[in-house]
């Protein structure tokens, strides 16, 4: 009973923006004058409204065509959701789920809405057979699973839709089932139109070398748990979210179940509400956990995938990327749950701990969709890596040891501008080493009035001496691993050395 409920509930009609008219007019432009078995593909932004889009595109292909629309999802709740929204353009539907194992009463319809799997099966089976199907729309098409549907409708126009234009696949690229791509308007057009709240990003360097990738290009689960549920990840988060989002709703989406559940016991333990959500949450859970997550103003939600897409909740103050990824679709389908628009909502937080800003660029910047579409493996070779990423942190130092330095009036020290300058006076590179440890030298001995004191606090540089040294080795070109490593052993070192003498130095001075 409540499984009827929920089909039949009818969504309220939607208005049309101009942006929306527009991709539509030119859909219906390829539609009419194409070859009847033309592939189209069509890109909008996550929160642009492409399930608006074609459910306007169904209806009027119904008003004009004496033929049948097919419309394909990957999941159930997809299913649901688009249905009820072909209802609201008053488009008779109806879902073929696993219930459905014929339908004698297919003439009563005009639209059919169904998941991948589920027709395939039906039609091997021969037990289903639809037929007069003249446009066939594929939602979420950068899937690959709609592939092996596509010889069923061989005669049908196909419109595939996706906010991003790059196949899940990278060995079955999307212009192999696709004639061409149609972009909509782009995420920065958008916000400054009014339609999608503006991200502000805030991007905490990871070190990210130990993951390792798996045969789906993607980050291992079992690498990702290793390097997210260690202490210094779970306070880094902790501090993330007590620094950018403390109080605001927030969703935070994870690699594996495992560290889910270890960032659930870590807010918890920190005093703050939160629950957790994967995919082995029972249906019930998983409605009660949603509903106090939608009624909870400073609600925190951890997951693990499965609100990628298919999740719409407009109150999410702050997205946290508590993962690293290879994939731009997911990158994209993660930002996105948080970019819908209220009326007291222009901006939303996005705290990235996983380098992913630094890998794609930010989530309102251009993309050349176009290129991606026809030359995806040219797009995926000349992303960034993680080495190279690495490179190019800037360390800064924590509130609490800075207070430690508080004599100190400058604590960083810019390894690049300070080779360039040694290359231009013809110096030595070594030089910028000396500058380096010397600064490190007088911050430890001006804050401190024993030399064990300055000794101690010295060790706490480490990861200051292995950024820049990490950008020296970087200004050699050619370093070995060996090379790199002997580095910092010599530094710390000299360093140790240096104190030393600097306070033999300032006890001689204050004896005079």
């Amino acid at each position: 009973m409540l499984q009827n409920a929920v089909e039949t509930e009818i969504e309220d009609r939607k208005e049309l923006y101009s942006y929306q008219k527009g991709d539509i007019e030119s859909i219906f432009e390829r539609l009419e004058n194409a070859p009847a078995n033309h592939h189209l593909l069509y890109q909008l932004p996550t929160g642009g409204g492409k399930t608006v889009v074609f459910s306007e595109i169904v209806r009027q292909y119904l008003s004009k065509h004496n033929k049948k629309v097919v419309v394909l999802t990957h999941r159930i709740e997809l299913c649901k959701q688009t249905s009820k929204m072909l209802k609201g353009f008053d488009v008779k539907n109806k879902i073929i789920n696993s219930k459905v194992k014929e339908l004698p009463d297919q003439n009563d319809y005009s639209c059919f809405v169904a998941m991948v799997e589920t027709l395939k099966n039906r039609i091997n089976d021969e037990k289903l057979h639809l037929d007069n199907i003249g446009l066939v729309i594929i939602d979420e098409a950068h899937y690959n699973s709609f592939r092996k549907l596509l010889s069923s409708f061989k005669n049908a126009f196909i419109l595939g839709v996706t906010a991003t234009p790059l196949s899940s696949n990278i060995k079955l690229p999307m212009h192999e089932n696709y004639d061409e791509l149609i972009v909509g308007d782009n995420i920065s057009s958008l916000i400054e139109k009014g339609f999608l709240a503006k991200a502000i990003t805030y991007s905490y360097d990871v070190g990210l070398t130990s993951l390792k990738v798996g045969i789906n290009g993607d980050y291992t689960v079992k690498s990702s748990d290793d390097l997210y549920t260690n202490m210094a990840m779970q306070e880094k988060l902790l501090h993330a979210y007590t620094e950018k989002s403390l109080g605001k709703k927030t969703l935070i989406f994870n690699n594996g179940i495992n560290t889910s559940l270890y960032v659930y016991e870590t807010f918890r333990e920190a005093g703050y509400t939160i629950r957790h959500l994967d995919n082995t949450t029972s249906n019930e859970d998983r409605k009660d956990i949603l509903l106090w997550f939608k009624k909870t103003p400073d609600a925190i939600l951890t997951s693990v995938g499965i609100l990628t897409t298919g999740f719409d909740e407009p109150t999410v103050d702050t997205i946290i990327l508590n993962r690293a990824t290879k994939s731009l679709t997911l990158y994209f389908q993660m930002i996105g749950r948080g970019s819908r628009k209220l009326p007291n909502k222009n901006t939303f937080s996005v705290i990235d701990l996983g380098n992913n800003a630094a890998r794609f660029g930010l989530w309102n910047e251009p993309v050349n969709w176009q290129h991606i579409f026809k030359s995806p493996e040219f797009y995926l070779e000349n992303l960034r890596d993680d080495t190279e990423i690495e490179l190019y942190f800037k360390y800064t130092m924590p509130p609490e040891l800075r207070a430690k330095f508080s004599k100190t009036e400058i604590v960083t020290f810019d390894v690049d501008e300070e080779h360039k300058l040694a290359i231009a006076q013809n110096l030595r590179s070594k030089i910028v080493l000396d500058k380096s440890l010397e600064q490190h030298a007088a911050m430890c001995v001006d804050n401190t009035e024993e030399l064990r004191d300055a000794k101690a606090l010295c060790k706490e540089l480490d990861p200051d001496i292995d950024c820049r040294l990490k950008r020296y080795a970087k200004c050699l070109s050619q370093c070995s691993k060996n090379y790199r490593e002997w580095l910092v052993d010599d530094y710390k070192l000299k360093l140790t050395l240096l104190i030393g003498k600097k306070y033999r130095e300032k006890i001689m001075n204050e004896a005079d």
